[in-house]
């Protein structure tokens, strides 16, 4: 049987971390004042809404689903006006989430594509 991802870097415990580490950045970093300016002054359901998804994302238990369904997320994301900067940010703050949790590079490598990929999926202006 395969190894997922969920497992490769350390399960619950590390995308939960990684979730904490991201939304920390974002909440205090200059550079994400954009992204930041998205979520709701508590960041805790935005971060749950994370964790649960890259549960499962990453081949772990589907707690996104089971809760909310489908995570369509296109249509969960397009109230908010996402374009290139808005992608970046996020990506570039997830990169360095990754960093501070430790993922292994190679792994790391394969996730930041698959994250740029989605949040590029996300972009709904222009810009």
């Amino acid at each position: 049987m395969e190894t997922t991802t969920y497992e490769k870097i350390g399960g619950e415990a590390t995308v939960a971390q990684l979730c904490d580490c991201f939304y920390a950045r974002m909440d205090s970093a200059p550079q994400f004042a954009e992204l930041r300016a998205m979520h709701p002054a508590d960041l805790q359901s935005s971060r749950d809404k994370l964790f649960m998804f890259l549960s499962g994302w990453l081949g772990g238990p589907d707690l996104f689903v089971e809760k909310f369904g489908h995570p369509r997320l296109r249509g969960r994301h397009m109230p908010f006006a996402i374009g290139i900067k808005e992608r970046d940010q996020w990506v570039a703050c997830m990169v360095l989430a990754m960093e501070d949790v430790g993922i292994d590079p190679a792994i790391r490598a394969k996730l930041l594509e698959n994250f740029f990929n989605t949040a590029d999926f996300m972009r709904n202006k222009e810009g």
